[in-house]
């Protein structure tokens, strides 16, 4: 592998609150999952992050999410399979709306938080988001957890789809992420973070929680962007990849 995707889950403010420092972030990922309303965000910092990736030249994503703005999107809600298709084709069509005015398109769809941890797990859920996607347009691709319900879902919907692996979140031997609060569900270490990622690399094996490992597939790597230390982290993840001999570069053009 020459190259990699290094992204971001971005644009997580809300009115007059911010979240992390979009703006430092932006220099070092090269595809940001855009918040549209579900978890954060509103028209203003839509508009605010697809300028700031246009101006970076980093691609774009909608990162829709069960609509918890209380939560931040990281509690599982009461919802039908249907109702999940409608809200992800509405946070989705959002953000779409605001890229055609910021001149910036979104080229794929990633699931944020909770809803992103059900649609890998199970198949109905994981369903639901591609038919959404796939009706929005087709030309959009899905970011999904490597190996999960959600990659073979977009698969099956006939829709381009990308790997994802996680700089900062422990696995479970199942390949799902663990969940916060479990022991080791978060790495906080930057330098820990890279050594595990670099390991990887070399093995295609990622550390799960109970001391076993699991292959992985993988196109891009998250870095969380909604806490003090995500630029150290980002850096510090970046700085390796790149000392490795590996490109950092989109998995999927801007434009």
């Amino acid at each position: 592998m020459a190259t990699i995707d290094l992204n971001a889950d971005l644009g997580e403010g809300f009115g007059p609150w911010t979240m992390g420092d979009d703006a430092a972030m932006f220099a070092l990922v090269t595809s940001a999952n855009v918040a549209c309303g579900g978890h954060a965000s509103d028209p203003e910092t839509m508009f605010r992050t697809l300028s700031l990736a246009r101006e970076n030249g980093v691609s774009v994503g909608a990162h829709p999410s069960y609509p918890d703005l209380a939560g931040f999107g990281r509690r599982r809600m009461p919802a039908t399979t249907t109702e999940v298709e409608r809200f992800v084709a509405a946070q989705t069509g959002a953000l779409l709306a605001i890229a055609a005015l910021a001149d910036h398109p979104v080229r794929y769809v990633k699931p944020h938080g909770a809803l992103a941890n059900v649609a890998a797990a199970e198949p109905d859920v994981a369903a639901a988001i591609a038919r959404a996607v796939r009706a929005i347009d087709r030309d959009l691709a899905v970011l999904a957890i490597s190996g999960t319900c959600l990659q073979q879902a977009a698969d099956d919907a006939g829709l381009r789809v990308f790997s994802e692996i996680y700089a900062d979140r422990g696995y479970t031997p199942a390949g799902q992420l663990a969940p916060r609060g479990t022991p080791g569900a978060v790495i906080h270490d930057a330098d820990a973070a890279a050594e595990r990622l670099i390991t990887f690399f070399d093995s295609g094996l990622m550390p799960t929680i109970d001391g076993g490992a699991i292959r992985l597939a993988v196109d891009s790597i998250c870095v969380h962007g909604d806490n003090p230390a995500a630029v150290a982290m980002a850096q510090r993840v970046r700085s390796a990849l790149e000392a490795r001999g590996l490109t950092i570069a989109p998995f999927i053009a801007p434009a």
